[in-house]
């Protein structure tokens, strides 16, 4: 249905209703009007709009109670006309504006909002709102003359309280919204009268008498309960600003027309008026300051980026137009805005670099902030909870932004760059009472482990724990700080003076180290966010060159890498005592202390933290300067490779991690490529250091991690320095024994991987269990029935004497064809098997050494040298006989830790050796391992899950896992194997421990490699699953023992044998 258009059949659709509505105020009657007002044009409407109006607040005119229902029906209706017409007479908008704000009034307190539905309020909220924007002409700025203060300010107090104490979030905002609509300043859609600058002046001389009570009660609201919700907060902070910014305007103040007098026949209302002279804008600018300070303080680390980006646009506003009044506020405005340089949100961020070009006329303002926040900071950051943590230092690292360039002005200051930078002291102080820090060690293994790829390595490392803050994200938002610092400052000046802080006290060592390394990093560019957030964008900071930068960078290692502050104790006097080959030299440092004996896991862990972030700063130089770093290499790559051999896991880490960035950062492709490209120097400074061990305990460290981290191209280099290595064992064995074990090992173990054998090769193929199945079913499968019986009857007839003197002969004739060729000379050993029997004779000596700790690392030695030795058996076997009588004591009586060992050591030995071991093994090491086995079996069946973490288990488990392959490699004879046999059978048993089982179960699938018959025969006896019926009947029936019997704890494990072995 089309709209009516003319008024004149408007008029008659609508009079009918208009009467009845004014003879009978019900609900009905007022949505009879409602909808047929639907179908009147706009323009039509506007001629009858009074019309239409009057019995609509004739209902709310008329005295006595009234029903909520017909009033916010009538609430509705009057918005619907509003917001199609144009109030266009004074009187009806007063009136109109009276009427409404009367429905708001509780009837017996006419100051405090009526106890009423929030449908009912939100309604009329909805109607003033939609008055004051049909305000047609100047007619709205008669509500502004000082007559209408009275029911202004009954408006205005209504609202606030709607504001504050509803718990409707819907009304609050609602309220919130007319009142910015009262003071001319709405934000919606709509079109909006501009006032000229007289008309504006009026106003704000008329909210100034309001002035404290609207800023009190918003800011309450403002910093009130959360639970509100973000969208009244921000609705709040518009209210504050715009009515500051009307009030406090620079530009009104500046005219005499702010303090123009009032009329003299306004007789009481006169004491209303407020006259802004200057006393009176400097008395309100000091209370608003106090608002301001603790509205930024609420909302700024608001969680919702809304409120915060509200909070830049109140500062933007209130600079824009108050910055003359509000002198005192201007301090903790740029505060406000500062902090949105560095926030999560992008939105927050753009607004602020919008705004950024008005800051150009408040550096001073800034440079003391940066000063008075680098004062507060530490008090701050013990005090304050994560969140405001956060916001204080994204306001310190806007401050830095903002001024940009102008920060190496700032920093000329010898009180600011003093403050900076003890704050910045304070703040990053470390906690290092973590016992475990000093409890971790790293052995050789980790350095193995560590050598894979940067990111696998970096999961590992142990991040820094600071006193004052857990946050991660706090610690990120220092070191941006720090490299925004080395970026804008002066590279020189900031690095003398955080070296003199360095030097002067250990207290601030470590935060001197973390700010240097990162403020370098900066220096060069590095890690920085985009430089759009300066005041002066055209200018460019990091004017550090690549020569500035390796000047720093040299002078600032040189005090990292020099001997008071390297080489630092990091282990106790208990743990350097056991260890034996902890050769520190002691340090004058004022960090490290004079002797072991006096340090406490406090300074301990001090110097580990300092060793690491020394470290981390060596990385970060590499990093800055690139490739250019390759020269320095010379001086620091030695000190980082000595550090990575540290048995204290979080040095050895960071160490690694360093080494890892320097060849990443100079160009090379691995750790192995930097080693080997530097190499000539390392190794010249290896050999002259182990010259002068007492000097330079690190050197064997050093050629360890160098052996570890190195392929194939190294040994021709290291031959001459492998001498030096072990006439310097031979000269310091009681000192350094263990520290040279280490090297040997790792030496042997790249000679091992680089010259691997056919022989180590089948070795290791044999001993996978997979393999193993294979290669038996191959053997089978291969087996020549034909050439057995020519063996057999060969060896009958030597038995019987038959050929024998053809034999000799054609060995005596063989060996007079050699003689002839002349005299036997042993050819000459390749260089790898020399240095492997070299230290063998090493390990000899050492394997009765009263240390566990360096018979462990020798029998591990040991093992590896019988690997790379046994490509040559007439090398091998002389020294197996060696090492055999030191061996054997560690076998027989020694820790379980040693016998575990050196059963592992006899493993090998076995595997490659073969029966040239039988006899020893027969005589000297089967009954005693047998008798441990048996000894031990009664008390594993019997014990609980906790005893498969026990050593005793370890080393029951360990000669289990290699006694088969032992037996079947030395080919043991009958007694051997039956005595073998009687240990392992209770270990059959499904009592014991699951892995346990499995181990005897592998032994006895050598056995029967070895003899299938006596073990099919023994298996049999102790459980048979099926009786054997002769094939004739003069053939008398087989008995075995296990026929018949029930079912036992070994019958499961037993007939798993015959089924996989025999059937």
């Amino acid at each position: 249905m089309s709209q009516i258009n003319d008024p004149k059949i408007a008029f008659a659709y609508l009079r009918p209703a208009c009467v009845l509505l004014t003879k009978e105020p019900t609900v009905t009657n007022v949505e009879t009007l409602s909808s047929q007002l639907k179908d009147i044009h706009d323009a039509s409407l506007q001629q009858l709009q009074e019309y239409v109006l009057f019995p609509l607040r004739f209902v709310l005119k008329v005295p006595g109670a009234k029903k909520e229902k017909t009033v916010q029906a009538v609430a509705e209706t009057m918005s619907y006309i509003l917001e199609r017409t144009c109030v266009q007479s004074w009187d009806t908008l007063r009136d109109i504006f009276s009427e409404v704000c009367l429905c708001l009034c509780s009837s017996t307190d006419p100051g405090k909002p009526a106890d009423t539905s929030e449908e009912l309020k939100t309604a009329v909220l909805t109607c003033l709102n939609a008055l004051l924007h049909a305000a047609y002409g100047d007619i709205i700025f008669r509500l502004y003359e000082p007559a209408m203060l009275p029911g202004l300010g009954a408006a205005i107090s209504l609202l606030l309280a709607l504001g504050e104490k509803e718990k409707s979030r819907d009304i609050q905002a609602a309220a919130l919204k007319c009142l910015q609509t009262l003071i001319l300043l709405c934000d919606c859609t709509q079109e909006h009268i501009i006032p000229s600058s007289d008309e504006r002046c009026s106003v704000g001389s008329t909210m100034a008498s309001f002035l404290p009570g609207i800023t009190t009660a918003i800011a309450r609201i403002i910093t009130g309960d959360l639970r509100q919700g973000h969208a009244v907060t921000v609705r709040a902070i518009k209210v504050w600003s715009r009515s500051v910014g009307l009030v406090m305007e620079d530009a009104q103040l500046q005219t005499n027309k702010s303090q123009k007098a009032p009329p003299e026949d306004l007789g009481r209302i006169g004491q209303l008026v407020v006259q802004r002279t200057p006393e009176w804008v400097k008395s309100t600018a000091e209370k608003l300051s106090v608002l301001l300070k603790k509205i930024i303080s609420c909302t700024s680390a608001h969680l919702h980026w809304r409120v915060r980006l509200e909070m830049v646009e109140l500062g933007d506003h209130l600079l824009a137009t108050c910055s003359q009044s509000l002198k005192e506020s201007v301090g903790p405005l740029l505060e406000a805005l500062v902090g949105a340089v560095n926030d999560e949100e992008p939105r927050v961020r753009e607004r602020f670099v919008l705004i950024l070009s008005s800051f150009q006329n408040f550096t001073d303002v800034l440079s003391e902030n940066l000063h008075s926040l680098a004062t507060s900071l530490p008090r701050l950051m013990r005090t304050s909870d994560d969140q405001k943590k956060l916001f204080v230092l994204n306001v310190f690292l806007g401050y830095l932004k903002v001024l940009g360039p102008l920060v190496s002005v700032v920093l000329n200051s010898a009180a600011h760059l003093e403050r900076i930078s003890k704050a910045l002291m304070q703040v990053l102080e470390l906690d290092v009472m973590d016992v475990r820090i000093v409890e971790e060690r790293s052995y050789a293994d980790t350095i193995e482990t560590s050598s894979g790829s940067h990111d696998s390595y970096a999961a590992h490392i142990q991040r820094k724990h600071f006193l004052y803050f857990t946050d991660e994200t706090i610690f990120s938002v220092l070191m941006e700080i720090c490299r925004t610092l080395g970026y804008y400052g002066n590279i020189y000046l900031l690095t003398d003076h955080l070296l003199d802080l360095y030097c002067q006290s250990s207290a601030y060592r470590k935060q001197a180290a973390m700010v240097l390394n990162e403020m370098v990093r900066g220096a060069a560019g590095i890690a920085l966010a985009t430089q759009s957030q300066c005041l002066d964008s055209e200018v460019q900071g990091g004017s550090a060159s690549k020569e500035d930068l390796k000047a720093v960078v040299v002078s600032i290692m040189e005090e990292y890498t020099s001997l008071t502050n390297w080489h630092l104790i990091t282990v106790s006097e208990e743990t350097d005592r056991d260890h034996q080959d902890q050769q520190v030299i002691p340090s004058p440092s004022a960090s490290a202390p004079p002797s072991s004996s006096t340090s406490t896991i406090h300074q301990l862990n001090s110097n580990i933290w300092q060793l690491c972030i020394q470290l981390e700063g060596i990385a970060c130089f590499a990093q800055a300067l690139g490739r250019d770093f390759r020269p320095l290499l010379m001086t620091s790559l030695y000190p980082v490779l000595e550090k990575a051999g540290e048995e204290t896991l979080l040095v050895s880490q960071a160490a690694l991690s360093s080494m890892m960035d320097v060849s990443k950062a100079c160009g090379y492709s691995s750790l192995k490529e930097l080693i080997s490209d530097n190499s000539d120097y390392l190794l010249n400074d290896v050999s002259v250091n182990l010259q002068r061990l007492s000097q330079y305990p690190q050197a064997p460290r050093v050629l360890t991690v160098m052996l570890t981290h190195s392929d194939s191209s190294l040994l021709p280099l290291i031959r001459d320095v492998v001498q030096d290595v072990l006439m310097a064992l031979d000269l310091t064995y009681n000192h350094s024994a263990a520290l040279f074990c280490s090297v040997l090992h790792a030496l042997m173990k790249a000679l091992g991987e680089i010259f691997i054998t056919r022989a180590w090769s089948k070795w290791l193929y044999d001993t996978l269990p997979f393999a193993q199945g294979s290669k038996t079913s191959t053997e089978e499968e291969e087996f020549d029935v034909r050439q057995f019986l020519l063996d057999y009857r060969k060896q009958k007839e030597l038995a019987e004497g038959i050929g024998i003197e053809v034999e000799e002969t054609e060995d005596l004739e063989c060996e007079d064809a050699e003689d002839i060729d002349g005299p036997d000379v042993k050819p000459e050993l390749p260089s790898h098997l020399s240095i492997t029997k070299d230290v063998m004779e090493r390990c000899i000596h050492l394997l009765s050494d009263p240390s566990l700790r360096l018979r462990l690392k020798v029998l591990d030695v040991l093992e590896v040298c019988v690997y790379v030795l046994s490509e040559r058996e007439n090398e091998l076997l002389p020294m197996a006989h060696r090492c055999w009588p030191a061996l054997l004591q560690r076998l027989t009586a020694d820790d379980p830790l040693a016998v575990l060992r050196a059963f592992r050591v006899l493993c090998t030995l076995g595997e490659t050796c073969g029966d040239f071991l039988r006899r020893r093994v027969s005589k000297e090491v089967l009954p005693k391992l047998s008798s441990s086995l048996a000894r031990q079996a009664p008390i594993s069946a019997k014990a609980g899950p906790v005893y498969t973490h026990t050593l005793a288990y370890k080393l029951q488990l360990a000669v289990l896992q290699g006694l088969g392959s032992l037996c079947h490699r030395l080919d043991l004879g009958e007694a051997d194997l039956d005595a073998v046999c009687e240990a392992c059978l209770p270990y059959l048993s499904c009592r014991q421990p699951v892995r346990l089982q499995e181990a005897c179960l592998s032994v006895f699938r050598h056995l029967i490699q070895v003899d299938p018959d006596t073990f099919w025969f023994t298996l049999n006896e102790l459980h048979c699953p099926s009786s054997y019926t002769p094939p004739h009947p003069d053939l008398h029936p087989v008995q075995l023992s296990g026929m018949g019997r029930p079912r036992d704890e070994y019958s499961d494990n037993v007939l798993k044998l015959l089924r996989e072995e025999f059937s």
